[in-house]
């Protein structure tokens, strides 16, 4: 028997002996399950006021968290480990669901078509004889109905692709009207979806440096230089820089996760924010055809976002005087494996932070370079990529930030055809329109866990006694006060902002100290509301939602939505739980309706989307304003006044 190491933080991930300990025990507490896998190894969170209390210098009692999935039986399970004692301490059927789609499941795509006979002559029917370059990606597959298929078996979709040579883009040459659905229990070929042959199309889609010609000559190099090293600290996976502290890592599911946001504030250290994590996000194909409709993708919940995170490379992810966190994570025999450089912190120079010129009586102005803190990953799924930044300023102001690129989802068509829902981006070559949602799970602790949520507008009055000129703005305030009113939408000609309050701790002005969420002005799901999607994916269907804290609920979707008939943020608002001074979360969602352009094959430039958290009250004056002004390249004569230019001062 072990005794509970000392940990540096109670969200620190498990490590990989950890992660072995915990398999080994539920291993030997069930011997019956007949061929166990384990699509979900993680840290069972540990309760919210055992990290607000937390002593650096005593050990935390550590839990592991696993789904466990029995093949031979096609049965979920849940396992609770604890980590002192190596013991099962929790252990339940969850009936009726399927765990995430395993990597390795998908790895066996290619060997179960390329050995089935009816496949291979469906494949040679459509133009594709050679086999050795066959390229099966997968597509969880909801409840929607298949013929002939009994889909409360685990079963996906898998859509062809024809590489030319190994490194070869495969979505440039799709293999059109043909979808096999496999049954990974069985690992066979359950049906063949089948239409009209389509040839493949002509073009190669290749982006490298040997494909695309001479490349420009006229780039001068860029150095980010910090000779005395950066500004921040790294102790195992917790930051500091400035006045902030934070702690980061990834989660399996998830992916990128920051906790314990807290400011400096003279001689008081502050929360600010608990914890904030990718709860859950969306993919929605928009085109009706019988290869397509089908395609919608749960990534974290489906797919395990975490598990998709890859390791970052200094000069190319990220740039300057870099610190890394790795990652390690579990497959699905319940061995664990490091990813390194999987987060990547680092400052960058922002502009300008504040500036002014008093042209009356002052040569010269006062301003302050920007900078923030920038704490990242990148996750591949298939054919995107998503890069996820957190940004952490000088004024107290955090950031958040998605970069989307990778490769656009395509689909071959006959020559002379013209999408009806794409984009033609290369001869017969189709770009379907979709959309990425994203819903940010920010479980927020505005200067302790009592906050309240209050929806300001900002509201031009009519004429009237008290605004015979019409030009009166006021900031109308709406508390919300119910999880029945917590369904939310932005209303851009408003410039409608959330404030996270705390009642109970009040400003020099005697206001409730707060943040607020400026949300990112963007589409909801746009499938039909009765839609098997929109069904599976209601938290994508409001901008914002307000839930009370409970420790059950982290995945808007549901825990398990990968063939599942809907679950989450829908049924837990029911309860009607009161928000008032409470432990309040929001969920936010945001994204891009993503209609693609030319420009974005065969490789697509970064689009971003995001959100901003700001400080509105939090502080009693610019928290900013103790920041030194500029030195070094010239700073000291950097900004003479206008007026002196303007007189040929000298």
């Amino acid at each position: 028997m072990t005794t509970a190491r000392a940990t540096a933080h109670p969200y620190d991930p498990l490590t990989a002996e950890e992660i072995e300990r915990a398999v080994h025990a539920v291993r030997s507490d069930r011997p019956d399950l007949g061929s166990p896998r384990f699509p979900l190894v993680r840290l069972d969170p540990p309760d919210k006021e055992a990290v607000r209390r937390h002593d650096p210098s005593r050990p935390v009692a550590r839990s592991a968290f696993l789904a466990v999935y029995d093949r031979d039986a096609g049965a979920t399970y849940e396992a609770r480990v604890d980590l002192a004692r190596n013991v099962v301490t929790s252990w339940k059927h969850v009936p009726g669901v399927q765990p995430p789609i395993m990597i390795e499941e998908i790895l066996a795509l290619e060997d179960i078509v390329k050995n089935d006979d009816a496949s291979i002559a469906a494949l040679a029917r459509h133009g594709v004889d050679d086999l050795s370059l066959l390229q099966l990606d997968p597509w969880s597959t909801g409840t929607l109905p298949i013929e002939g298929v009994d889909t409360r078996r685990r079963v996906i979709r898998a859509s062809a692709y024809v590489r030319r040579f190994k490194e070869d883009n495969g979505y440039a040459r799709p293999v059109g009207n043909l979808v096999f659905v496999i049954d990974c229990d069985a690992r066979s070929v359950a049906a063949i979806i089948e239409g009209e042959p389509v040839p493949l199309p002509p073009e190669s889609g290749n982006y490298d440096v040997g494909s695309v010609g001479p490349l420009r000559d006229d780039l001068r190099p860029i150095e980010i230089v910090q000779p005395e090293g950066p500004s921040f600290t790294v102790s195992g996976n917790v930051i500091e820089w400035q006045r902030w502290r934070l702690h980061a890592h990834v989660d399996a599911v998830e992916g990128l996760v920051i906790s314990d946001v807290s400011y400096q504030d003279g001689d008081r250290r502050r929360s600010v924010l608990h914890r904030a994590s990718i709860g859950e996000m969306v993919v929605p194909y928009g085109d009706t055809s019988e290869d397509f409709y089908f395609r919608n993708v749960f990534d974290a919940g489906e797919y395990n976002l975490g598990k998709t995170v890859g390791s970052l490379s200094l000069g190319c992810d990220c740039l300057g005087e870099i610190r890394y966190l790795d990652a390690v994570l579990a497959d699905e025999s319940g061995s664990p494996h490091t990813v390194t450089n999987a987060i990547c912190l680092h400052e960058e120079d922002y502009g300008i932070l504040w500036k002014h010129w008093d042209f009356r009586y002052v040569e010269r102005a006062e301003v302050r370079r920007s900078r923030r803190m920038v704490v990242s990953a990148i996750h591949t799924i298939g054919n995107y990529e998503y890069g996820f930044f957190w940004y952490f300023y000088l004024d107290g102001t955090i950031q958040f930030e998605a970069k989307l690129t990778g490769i656009v989802q395509t689909r071959a068509i006959a020559p002379g055809e013209v999408p009806g829902y794409g984009t033609l981006v290369a001869p017969q070559l189709d770009a379907p329109n979709h959309q990425h949602l994203f819903n940010m799970r920010l479980d927020m602790e505005v200067d302790g866990p009592g906050n309240s949520v209050v929806e300001v507008d900002a509201v031009g009055l009519p004429v009237g006694p008290d605004n015979p000129h019409g030009n009166a703005i006021v900031a109308r305030q709406r508390l919300i006060e119910n999880e029945r009113d917590g369904r939310r939408m932005c209303e851009p000609r408003a410039a409608r902002t959330w404030k996270i309050v705390n009642p109970d701790v009040r400003n020099r002005f005697g206001q409730p100290v707060a943040y607020k969420l400026v949300p990112f002005v963007g589409p909801t799901l746009l499938a039909a509301p009765t839609s098997d999607l929109a069904r599976r994916a209601e938290f994508a269907r409001a901008h914002l939602w307000v839930t009370r804290y409970s420790p059950d609920e982290l995945h808007p979707a549901g825990d398990y939505p990968n063939q599942h008939p809907g679950d989450g943020i829908g049924e837990w608002v029911k309860q009607e739980r009161d928000l008032v001074n409470t432990d309040v979360v929001l969920w936010h969602t945001f994204g891009t309706s993503h209609l693609p352009r030319p420009e974005d094959w065969p490789i697509m430039p970064c689009e971003y989307v995001g959100f901003t958290l700001k400080p509105a009250g939090f502080f009693d004056r610019n928290p900013a304003l103790d920041v030194p002004p500029p030195s070094g390249h010239g700073a000291a004569h950097c900004h003479p006044s206008p007026g002196q230019a303007a007189h040929g001062a000298t």
